[in-house]
């Protein structure tokens, strides 16, 4: 966990969370699924003029409404109520109920039309005008799929399901005139172009939602999908700055992880344009310097990192490819203070610029430090440390007050190189991955030097490291931050051997074929200008495969 004390911005308190429910009403047509949309009160204090679904608050009235509910056996308390207020909000809203009789039959559009929509002090509470006239919610057609907890940033905040059922037959929408307006039918990817072309404003949660909802085929499909009782995906979004405007992502968008570092209260303070003219400092005791060498192999360039301050002094984590000014430029933003380099590995984008660094530092010189370059290793990646760090061994900075230390604990992760290493820094609970975890691209493993199966047992290591050093976040050579450290080590392997299993149908496929006859079959998801790429991998998970004696 990061001290708060090297937290860049100081800490604020969120608005507090309200529960509330969302219902998507779905319905058929030729040309694909529709939803019930309706516009927002200009005057509206939250999302006023979008487009949204109808919803609102959960009041105690729809938890003591259980009685008049219909329920699945797998529903629980909190989805029943949920339910509740959601069918609740819509026939406020909208005048469109989900409700049957005792009999079973279908609640008709004359009996909706005479009940009363008001909620204003005095009207019958919705849950009796349902009993009254013999009336069962039909809650148990509703199922839950998205769960949406609003920005940390917003003035208002809700903790809120997307819940979606199938429209009723025979009844229309028609707007309460006060808070909603225009209800409309609208296929989602209609919805998405026309908020696109900006004439259909939409917030962030809809935008996404209504994504999802490109996937479906019928109102069928989407409601198997929820048939588990459990969001299809949780999010509660972050927002930072591209280009000087505010832009949010979910938890799967790359930028999240460095978000949630930098900003946990979610300030919007944070920009996240790439660029190489500075560094950028995500805390007190982090900057982190990209290199100008963007590529399809770098991504937006290598990432070398400035640890410590200027009470302790500085390491500086993979000083990357030889370019004059990302060297001085890593010189000036340590004001010359470098105690040691260290670098992960000796790839040609990471390890170059250590000896010109080293030779900028006069006061100092600053022990260049990793581990020596296998014989595998390509001419290209020759690196020769002034010492070789030992798996387990600890780089300490120390202020002379010794109040503050940052330590850096040593960690071999062969795999993608023979001689790669990854750092933990122990106090703050962060893990520079090298080029073992990258974010927004997995890493090639390039046999001889780079090796499957040694690079999988890597991972494991790096997931024990993180379980037992508080690790929560990985600061990757290539991309963003990445957040949630474990569940991003447990996907990438999941990932390579999901990979690696469609190899090893292919070569079961064709026992006599060779690895470019393998790759357009296991590889047929990826674009086929990276096959060239992805040969490298598909070659070490060969190898893999070949030592396990599968194939």
């Amino acid at each position: 966990m990061v001290r708060p004390t090297q937290l860049t911005y100081p800490p604020r308190e969120a608005a507090p969370v309200r529960d509330a429910a969302t219902l998507l009403l779905l319905r058929d047509t030729p040309a694909g699924i529709e939803v019930l949309m309706t516009r927002r009160s200009d005057k509206a204090s939250f999302g006023a003029g979008a487009y949204v679904f109808p919803g609102g608050r959960i009041d105690a009235g729809d938890a003591q409404a259980h009685g008049v509910a219909e329920r699945r056996v797998t529903q629980s308390d909190l989805q029943l109520t949920q339910s509740i207020a959601a069918l609740r909000e819509c026939f406020e809203e909208l005048g469109v109920l989900l409700a049957r009789h005792a009999d079973g039959r279908p609640v008709e559009a004359a009996e909706v039309a005479a009940m009363d929509r008001s909620t204003a002090d005095g009207t019958q509470p919705f849950a009796a005008q349902c009993a009254a006239q013999g009336l069962r919610l039909a809650t148990d057609q509703v199922f839950t799929f998205a769960h949406w907890i609003t920005d940390r940033d917003l003035p208002k905040r809700f903790d809120v399901p997307f819940l979606v059922a199938r429209v009723p037959e025979g009844q229309t929408p028609t707007a309460d005139e006060t808070e909603q307006f225009e209800p409309v039918w609208v296929r989602p990817a209609d919805a998405l172009e026309r908020h696109k072309a900006g004439g259909f404003l939409l917030m962030f949660p809809t935008v996404r939602t209504l994504e999802r909802f490109t996937a479906y085929a019928t109102v069928d499909a989407v409601l198997a999908a929820c048939a588990q009782e459990q969001p299809l995906f949780t999010s509660c979004p972050r927002a930072g700055l591209l280009k000087g405007q505010e832009a949010r992502f979910m938890e799967s968008d790359t930028p999240y992880g460095e978000l949630a570092l930098v900003c946990p209260d979610g300030q919007i303070v944070h920009a996240l344009d790439w660029q190489s003219e500075a560094p950028v400092r995500l805390l007190h005791n982090l900057q982190r310097l990209t290199a100008p060498n963007p590529s399809a192999m770098t991504g937006p360039g290598t990432n070398s990192y400035i640890v410590g301050d200027a009470a302790t002094g500085y390491i500086v984590v993979d000083p990357g490819p030889r370019d004059a000014a990302h060297i001085a430029r890593l010189h000036a933003a340590t004001g010359g203070d470098i105690r040691m380099i260290v670098c992960t590995h000796s790839h040609a984008d990471h390890s170059p610029a250590a000896a010109p660094l080293q030779a900028l530092c006069t006061s100092t010189k600053p022990p260049i430090l990793g581990l020596p370059s296998a014989p595998t290793a390509r001419a290209n990646a020759q690196f020769t440390p002034d010492r070789a760090l030992a798996d387990g061994e600890r780089l300490v900075l120390e202020g002379a007050s010794r109040e503050t230390t940052h330590t850096l604990r040593v960690i071999h992760t062969p795999g993608h190189a023979a001689n790669h290493l990854c750092l933990v820094l122990e106090e703050d609970g962060l893990l520079f991955s090298g080029d073992h975890i990258l974010n927004g691209s997995t890493t090639v493993v390039d046999p001889p030097d780079g090796h499957m199966g040694a690079y999988l047992d890597s991972l494991d290591t790096l997931d024990e490291a993180c379980a037992t050093g508080g690790v929560d976040f990985i600061l990757p050579a290539h991309g963003y931050v990445l957040g949630s450290a474990r569940d991003a080590i447990a996907y990438l392997k999941m990932h390579r051997l999901r990979r690696e299993a469609r190899i090893l149908a292919a070569m079961r496929a064709q026992p006599q074929g060779t690895p470019e006859e393998w790759l357009p079959v296991a590889y047929g998801d990826v674009p086929q200008r990276m096959w060239p790429v992805a040969a490298r991998s598909l070659a070490a998970h060969v190898e893999r495969i070949r030592e396990k004696g599968l194939a």
